[in-house]
C-alpha cells in the first residue's frame, strides 16, 4: 500500500509502508551510531517524487542529507503510520510530587499540527540557507541556518563531545556568522551570551522553521494535572 505525501516544505511524493527488509534498517548498530537509519529509511520507502519543493535534485534520487529536518520528520511519521497505522499509544509517569501515577495515552499521529516553511523562509533556504536575526541584549546581527539530513547526522557525536556545554555547542553548530566577529571567536562569544539572547535566538530557529509539532498535552486520571 502507498499514498501520496506533501511535506511542510513542499517536497510531494509518493510513500509505502516498511517492509521485512527495512525492520532490519531498525536493528543495524552502525547505522544507528552513524546516524544513517533516517536516510536509509526514507530512500526506501519514498517511491516517487512528484514536487521537489524548496530543493534542486535535478534528476537524481533524492539525496535525504540536503533535504531539512522538519521535512525528514514528517516523512518518516507518515511512513510509520502507514506501516503501523496513525495510532501511538505511550506511557509517562504523572509529575506532580503528590502523585507520580502511570498515564496510559494515545495519538492519532496524522493529527499532530504540522507547520508549513513560509514563503520568506523558503526564499531564505533557496538562497543559501542563510537567516538573519538581531539578538535584543548584544545588539548584533546573526546569520544561521535550518538543520538538514546531513547536520542530522552529526547531532550524535555533537552531543556526546559537548558534555555540559550543550547549549552553546548546539548554538555554535548552527550560527554560521555573527557581526564583527571573527570566525575563531564565534564559540567564545555565544557562550558570553546572556541567556535572553540565547533563548531569543532558539525562538527564531523555531520561528523560521517549519515540521511537526511533537509538544502534546495529557492529563492524569488520579489528579488530573496537564502536563
Amino acid at each position: 500500500m502507498s499514498e501520496i505525501i506533501t511535506c511542510p516544505a513542499g517536497l510531494s511524493g509518493r510513500i509505502r509502508g516498511m517492509k521485512v527488509r527495512e525492520e532490519r534498517v531498525l536493528a543495524d548498530r552502525k547505522l544507528a551510531k552513524n546516524g544513517g537509519q533516517v536516510d536509509e529509511l526514507l530512500g526506501a520507502c519514498w517511491e516517487e517524487t512528484l514536487d521537489p519543493g524548496p530543493y534542486d535534485f535535478g534528476d537524481k534520487v533524492i539525496d535525504w542529507g540536503q533535504v531539512l529536518q522538519g521535512d525528514r520528520f514528517y516523512a518518516l511519521l507518515q511512513i510509520r503510520a502507514l506501516t503501523y497505522g496513525p495510532e501511538y499509544a505511550f506511557a509517562v509517569n504523572c509529575q506532580s510530587e503528590g502523585c507520580r501515577a502511570r498515564i496510559e495515552w494515545e495519538l492519532d499521529l496524522r493529527e499532530l499540527p504540522c507547520r508549513p516553511l513560509s514563503e520568506e523562509s523558503r526564499a531564505a533556504f533557496t538562497d543559501g540557507n542563510r537567516f538573519e536575526t538581531v539578538l535584543p541584549d548584544s545588539g548584533k546581527r546573526v546569520w544561521f541556518r535550518l538543520l538538514t539530513g546531513a547536520d542530522e547526522r552529526r547531532l550524535p557525536q555533537l552531543r556526546r563531545s559537548a558534555g555540559d556545554k550543550l547549549l552553546s555547542a548546539m548554538l555554535a553548530f548552527r550560527v554560521s556568522e555573527v557581526e564583527g566577529v571573527e570566525a575563531r571567536e564565534r564559540r567564545k562569544f555565544i557562550e558570553e551570551l546572556t541567556m535572553r539572547d540565547a533563548d531569543f535566538l532558539v525562538d527564531e530557529f523555531d520561528r523560521v522553521d517549519c515540521g511537526v509539532d511533537t509538544a502534546i498535552e495529557v492529563e492524569c486520571p488520579e489528579c488530573f494535572t496537564v502536563q
